[in-house]
């Protein structure tokens, strides 16, 4: 069964699996998809600022929601 990355995007970003989304971000095709996770991984590991990793996490989710809209069913199916 093929999973695309942006599931399993969500689904690390969510339950806090930062190795995975590590892992899902140099794998990745999608060049923007694994900014998106650069960007929110470093907020989260290295800034002290709650409002830089909360932004960076909204960026993140957002993107993952623009792109599942857009993904065509027929890769989304076995």
């Amino acid at each position: 069964m093929y999973i695309p990355d942006y599931d399993k995007a969500l689904y690390f970003t969510l339950w806090g699996q930062w190795d995975d989304l590590l892992i899902l971000m140099v794998r990745t095709n999608d060049d923007l998809l694994s900014k998106k996770i650069e960007v929110f991984l470093h907020s989260f590991h290295y800034k002290n600022d709650e409002q830089a990793v909360m932004h960076a996490h909204e960026e993140l989710l957002q993107y993952i929601d623009h792109a599942m809209a857009y993904t065509p069913v027929a890769t989304m199916e076995v």
